[in-house]
């Protein structure tokens, strides 16, 4: 059972931990880190690196969508953001990354993220996506999945992730018809991932609805004001462990059906993404840090999907700093720092090979110690 603290009369609250907080424990074994795959799958689709990219315009273009895929991840595209509003958007990008973080950003996200979508923009972003020879995913909030949904899916994508800073299977709403996830993916022939959510229970609940992943988290760094804006935040280890146990009772209650988990939040070094899997996460996704490589849409610029929310804005806009390298070397290196920012991935590969796991499933096995 989790430490429970009383924090006031009549109130407790349960004890949390972030990534920060804990630290992973090698075992008695040791492993040629070339003996290591970090591969994963999501249905009939394989990944070479368990990265996932944050549906931010920032950082995901159908271009750069389709260079994540050719390097072993999968880039997902907004099809709320700025590519599907404005028929080539390059020079809004351009505006933005020269805005500097003194200026009133939020108000001109809000602005620019006002023009309205246009189906036809999805169907052409997807058939460019489809060109690149990868797998294609497109994001739709929970709100608009009944509306653009059918546009997403008429364009022929492989995975639809339904992602909003939290969402449930239990939408209860007095003036709108509210979106019923479970009748919704069953109607579907292809995978979807649905999230975040934060706790067991939302966790259960939305891999009873069919999902094929969950994302936990809310996307929470440092840029991120969900707390502030909110009140909302829930430790990411504690996060990804709790929606870990779920997994492990819905794999008992169906008899085998696994739901693979995504973290989203406070992960920006390599040590983080083996933490986040240490866990129990199968995959990664990575906002800020994609914005470091060099061609990044926005140009070094970043903000979250929900920073540009008309009436209530969770996020703030930052210049992320000087490219890194390529995308390429972000994810592989070689690294020239020694602060985790770049070779994401062999930076996991070396972590598991350090600890003797040969995959992601069995490094998800590793033990853990609270270091703070």
């Amino acid at each position: 059972m989790r430490d429970v603290v009383e924090i006031g009369m009549g109130k407790t609250a349960q004890r949390g931990y972030h990534l920060d907080d804990i630290a992973i424990v090698p075992s008695r074994r040791t492993r040629d880190v070339d003996d290591v795959s970090t591969e994963w799958r999501v249905d009939a689709y394989p990944f070479r690196i368990p990265c996932v990219a944050h549906p931010s315009d920032a950082t995901m273009s159908p271009a750069s969508a389709v260079e994540l895929g050719k390097l072993g991840g999968l880039g997902v595209l907004n099809a709320e953001g700025l590519w599907t509003r404005y028929e080539d958007p390059t020079k809004i990008l351009e505006e933005l990354a020269a805005l500097g973080e003194e200026a009133d950003a939020t108000k001109r996200l809000q602005e620019v993220y006002a023009e309205p979508i246009r189906p036809e923009l999805i169907a052409e972003r997807v058939a460019t996506m489809r060109e690149g020879g990868v797998t294609v995913a497109v994001r739709v909030s929970p709100q608009h999945t009944l509306t653009l949904a059918p546009v997403v899916l008429d364009a022929g994508v492989d995975l639809l992730v339904i992602q909003g800073t939290l969402v449930s299977a239990e939408h209860v709403s007095s003036t709108d018809e509210p979106l019923n996830l479970k009748e919704f993916i069953a109607d579907l022939d292809l995978p979807v991932i649905v999230g975040g959510c934060t706790d067991y229970k939302t966790a259960l609940h939305l891999m009873r609805t069919g999902a094929a992943g969950v994302i936990v988290g809310v996307g929470a760094d440092e840029w991120s004001t969900t707390d502030t804006v909110l009140g909302i935040r829930v430790p990411m280890a504690t996060a990804i462990a709790d929606a870990a146990a779920a997994r492990r009772d819905y794999l008992d209650e169906t008899g085998g059906r696994y739901v693979h988990l995504i973290a989203d939040g406070g992960i920006s070094t390599s040590g983080d993404i083996a933490k986040a899997i240490g866990c129990g996460a199968d995959a990664v996704m990575l906002g800020e840090p994609l914005s470091l490589a060099e061609g990044a849409p926005a140009g070094g610029a970043w903000w979250h999907s929900a920073a540009s929310h008309p009436k209530l804005p969770r996020g703030g806009f930052c210049i992320a700093g000087e490219p890194d390298g390529t995308l390429e070397e972000i994810l592989y290196g070689p690294a020239t720092r020694p602060d985790g920012q770049s070779n994401l991935f062999g930076g996991l590969r070396r972590a598991m090979a350090k600890c003797g796991y040969s995959d992601v499933k069995e490094f998800q096995k590793v033990s853990l110690v609270l270091d703070r």
